[in-house]
């Protein structure tokens, strides 16, 4: 059990990052242009009338003094009151979690779905045409932004198939369900293309190993080859890889939810970033960059797991 010391120590370590991302979107939310308060009351307000909004929410004391607020209000389990919305910041997030965490899980997990087999095709046919057409397919689906991806799913399935919806989230789960295909896809088909490229090297190496040739030299069919020693052994890369790239993913929901007007995080931050919503946007900004730590520290932990050779 000494391989998951690093359980207990790890958590210290994220504290700084955790403090030093504070700051840094403290600071960056306030260099955005524009003033919350005339942003709410228009550009007919009165002075009287935006001093007293600037008084209600703390804009009207030095910076330093509004991070120290900010930093009080997270220790309590509170990031302060949305001006936009005019309630907690913490209840609105909470309203606008389960669409963000759907798209996020539904597209990790359809992504694998798509990059283990073909990888695995690849891997087995190297040098071979399956390999060369799955390297072709990768090569040229990173270059595909995901806002383009989307709106071709949309043109193919929503307007000229008309199978799938094009945007919102439904209120049934079977129609959550429906609204979330197309999402996932345009996140997983953007996210497979690295995994593939990553995962098939892997294989490939690992199917030449000394492991894989004794294996095979006892015997062992190919196929039981393949899913005993050359895919365990050609995670470990692909997990601290795919942990990466949930980072990016759960900050690029942004995009995703805004082409399909997914009503998540990524959608309730681009409009609190547009109204100057100061607690709002360090809201998001605070959980996305918990999350990220966290996704991390589990990846940590399973490539622990998967192969005991790894120390932390």
């Amino acid at each position: 059990m000494h391989r998951y010391k690093f359980v207990l120590t790890r958590p210290l370590q994220f504290l700084p990052v955790i403090f030093g991302i504070s700051v840094i979107t403290f600071i960056l939310v306030r260099l955005i242009p524009g003033d919350p308060a005339r942003n709410i009351l228009g550009t007919r307000a009165t002075p009287a009338a935006l001093a007293s909004i600037r008084a209600q929410y703390g804009l009207d004391q030095p910076m330093w003094l509004q991070y120290v607020y900010f930093l009080k209000n997270l220790a309590n389990g509170e990031m302060g009151k949305s001006i936009l919305y005019k309630i907690d910041v913490l209840k609105l997030i909470v309203t606008r979690i389960e669409p963000t965490l759907a798209l996020v899980v539904s597209s990790v997990v359809l992504s694998v779905l798509i990059a283990v087999p073909m990888s695995a095709i690849a891997a087995r046919n190297a040098g071979r045409a399956p390999d060369h057409a799955v390297r072709i397919v990768s090569t040229f689906g990173i270059g595909f932004p995901p806002f383009w991806l989307g709106l071709m799913l949309i043109i193919l399935f929503s307007v000229e198939l008309g199978v799938l919806p094009v945007s919102g989230y439904g209120a049934t789960i079977g129609e959550k369900l429906s609204h979330l295909v197309l999402p996932s896809l345009t996140v997983a088909l953007s996210l497979s293309t690295v995994l593939t490229r990553s995962l098939r090297a892997a294989m490939i190496e690992q199917l030449k190993s000394d492991v894989a040739t004794a294996a095979r030299a006892r015997g062992m069919p190919e196929g039981i080859v393949f899913w005993r020693h050359v895919l365990p052994n050609s995670l470990v890369p692909t997990i601290n890889l795919l942990a990466v790239n949930i980072g990016w993913l759960i900050g690029g929901t942004v995009v995703v939810e805004s082409v399909f007007a997914l009503p998540g995080m990524g959608q309730l931050l681009v409009r609190a970033i547009f109204s100057r919503d100061y607690m709002v946007v360090q809201g998001v900004a605070m959980v996305f960059a918990c999350a990220t730590v966290l996704i991390n520290f589990i990846a940590d932990i399973v490539t622990v797991a998967v192969d005991p050779r790894v120390k932390l």
